[in-house]
């Protein structure tokens, strides 16, 4: 091995090349099990060159090896037992979740296991170290194509989850490029070039010249046209194919029969990419786009809602749409379901078990974590209706909120008459109120049911018919406001709307976690959080709190952050009555007959303060917090009701005491009040220094 050039920051990569290209030596030297005579290594930023395997392996590496390297006195269980680490993700429950047949071997030892289950077990006992990077050479080598299956779906879960970083070394090209969305190729002990995925896995004439994969008669497809345009869809695998040679070795007229145990370590397993198309793809635990429209959901458990959830995909059906029943039942019965139960179980992060416990409390618990899981891993969703009582309702709205705004979502349910802000969240779900309990079909049931299905046809239906958008001419910038703060934010939003798409939130709690969460999707290119008044409301126990993970969408994003002390100086309460009676001799403001506004006190004040210093020393971009002493809203003014300069002076007491100021990370001291103009043009000043985000103009313009 010469001059490998690699560098895996996250996720998952894959290596492939030749036999004899180094590739295993490569593991080995960050293993640290061949010595390095020049060159460097790093792991997580630290040297490993001359450590030894042990020290590397406690820096949280784990290391699958070729030849797999097992005990052969040391039963299955003994083997996983041995490296079990308390409190890690993974678990040897969860390793005989993932590979079945473990389980069933558990008491038989090293030396007893085919090729295939003792590569399961090397997986296992590398992935109970619960590494922060993994290391695995020819994970698929000896399996047989349905376990190969299992891995494929372990790697890439292991990707999306993020907990773990792979590195994959892998002869087979199908697995390679289906497990990573890079794959470096390696010529002569350096890594020639790292290329996309599904460009390798798609150009054979590419694997033949890089790699050497033959091309044989029945790989031989027309040509195509140049005039004819050709729909590229993301490539997966047709399929693992197991590949037997009945003499392993060359034979001669003297040699006996081969064994058959022989020739089933012998085998290999090949992948073969191929392009899909979307229209006949099979669904197993992931859901891809069908055609412009994408895929509707049905979810809901069917061993208790069938005749309703089928009732609900009939009438999808009927309106030619392709639909797909995904079970979340914990019963263990029978469905029938396009997406059955254990498949979404599978995405719990401690395995299947974890779900179905026998207990329904808690299976329904982690039914609802995998099914949220479950979700993020989709792709080509174009809708979604489930329909319950509030258990079913708790298992189905979580995951119904991870999809992105605009996407349909309908959720049928018998507590949608009531507070549902728990279920919605800051969504765009629908709830539909089921009038009946969702309990078999009758002539109330069956006409809600048809309605909300009809409803979801209809929203599907006219985002497939409307002119797909083209690309936003303008950036969007998110803006949190509050009746008090409205001219300040409509100042800035008028200096900026020319050039970026201005969305305004109301800082009622759910407004804050709508924006954050659009943040966190991407489809914010900025925030200018002027109104942080839900921080009020969390410390004092108003109606329109924020949760703990206020300004996390910022701290994750790592761009620009632009705040302020909008409203901080109020806490929100509904009608006077409903005040508590620890507040009702407190300063108090009847803004309308339904909203009752508090007076802050410095000590609520010196609170907030830290707490929201020590979310602002988190975030990693450029970071300016306005501190308005002419006061916080339109109420907090000279004359104001609520005008109170030592509760401000403590507030921005506490921020200046809490915040990191560094060169990136300033507060700003302004003497206007947040409603003033030269408030929000200071504001705007800010922002343009912070983003240099070129609008898009359209040609001529």
């Amino acid at each position: 091995m010469q001059g490998v050039d690699l560098e895996l920051g996250s996720g998952v990569l894959s290596v492939v090349g030749r036999n004899g290209m180094g590739k295993t030596t490569l593991c080995n030297a960050i293993m640290g099990m061949v010595p390095v005579a020049s060159g460097t290594i790093a792991v997580f930023g630290q040297s490993v060159v001359g450590a030894a395997p042990a020290d590397v392996a406690n820096l949280g590496v784990g290391y699958v090896p070729q030849g797999r390297r097992l005990w052969r006195s040391l039963t299955v269980d003994e083997h996983l037992k041995l490296v079990a680490r308390r409190g890690g993700a993974w678990t040897p429950e969860r390793i005989y979740a993932t590979f079945p047949r473990l389980a069933e071997r558990k008491t038989n030892g090293g030396g007893q296991l085919s090729g295939g289950e003792q590569q399961m077990l090397a997986i296992g006992r590398a992935l109970l170290l619960n590494p922060r990077l993994l290391v695995m050479d020819e994970p698929t080598e000896g399996l047989a194509p349905v376990i190969v299956q299992q891995v494929e779906e372990m790697l890439v879960r292991l990707g999306q989850e993020g907990d773990i970083n792979v590195l994959v070394i892998e002869q087979n090209i199908g697995v390679a490029c289906t497990v990573s969305e890079r794959v470096a190729i390696m010529v002569n002990g350096r890594i020639e070039r790292v290329m996309d995925a599904g460009v390798l896995a798609a150009d054979r004439d590419l694997q033949q010249a890089l790699l050497g994969v033959g091309r044989h008669a029945h790989d031989e497809t027309p040509a195509t046209s140049p005039a004819t345009p050709v729909a590229m869809h993301k490539v997966r695998p047709a399929g693992p194919n197991r590949i037997y040679m009945s003499n392993p070795g060359t034979p001669t007229r003297w040699s006996q029969p081969v064994p058959v145990r022989m020739i089933e370590e012998a085998a290999r397993t090949v992948t073969t990419p191929a392009v899909f198309d979307r229209s006949t793809e099979t669904v197993v635990s992931r859901v891809r786009s069908s055609g412009r429209s994408g895929t509707v959901l049905v979810a809901g458990t069917l061993d208790t809602k069938g005749p309703e959830l089928r009732l609900l995909r009939d009438v999808l059906r009927a309106h030619d749409l392709p639909v797909i029943l995904v079970d979340l039942s914990t019963s263990g019965k029978l469905s029938g379901a396009d997406v059955p139960p254990h498949v979404v179980a599978a995405f719990h992060p401690r395995g299947s078990a974890s779900v179905m416990t026998g207990d329904r409390g808690t299976a329904v618990a982690g039914m609802t974590v995998a099914f949220e899981r479950w979700m993020r891993a989709q792709e080509g969703v174009a809708g979604i209706i489930s329909a319950g009582g509030t258990g079913a309702t708790a298992l189905a709205s979580p995951a119904m909120r991870t999809l992105p705004i605009g996407v349909p979502k309908i959720m049928i349910s018998t507590v949608a008459s009531g507070n549902v802000g728990q279920y919605v969240g800051p969504s765009d779900m629908l709830m539909l109120h089921s009038v009946a309990d969702v309990q078999g079909i009758n002539s109330i049931t069956r006409q809600v049911l048809t309605n909300g299905a009809n409803a979801l046809a209809g929203m599907v239906e006219g985002r497939r018919a409307a002119r797909p958008a083209g690309p936003s001419d303008k950036p969007a910038v998110g803006l949190t406001m509050f009746g008090v703060t409205t001219p300040c934010v409509q100042n800035v939003a008028g200096q900026l709307e020319r050039d970026f798409d201005c969305l305004v939130f109301h800082a009622t709690g759910t407004g804050g976690r709508a924006m954050e969460k659009l943040m966190d999707s991407g489809m914010l290119a900025a925030i200018v959080d002027l109104t942080t008044t839900e921080i009020c409301d969390m410390i004092a126990g108003g109606v329109f709190p924020a949760d703990d993970d206020r300004f996390g969408a910022s701290i994750r994003a790592g761009l620009p952050y632009i705040g302020a002390c909008g409203a901080l100086d109020m806490v929100n309460f509904n009608a006077p009555e409903t005040v508590p009676e620890r507040y009702r001799s407190r300063t108090l403001y009847e803004h309308n007959p339904q909203i009752t506004l508090m007076r802050t006190t410095p000590e609520e004040n010196d609170r907030m303060g830290r707490w929201i210093g020590e979310r602002l020393n988190q975030m990693t971009g450029p970071v300016r917090f306005f501190l308005p002493e002419g006061g916080v809203s339109l109420l907090d003014a000279p004359g104001g009701a609520f005008w109170d300069p030592a509760a401000d002076r403590a507030l921005f007491d506490a921020l200046t005491a809490t915040v990191r100021q560094t060169g990136t990370r300033q507060l700003i001291r302004s003497p206007h009040n947040i409603n003033d103009p030269a408030f929000a043009d200071l504001v705007v000043k800010t922002f343009h220094s912070l983003h240099d985000i070129r609008p898009r103009r359209a040609a001529g313009g």
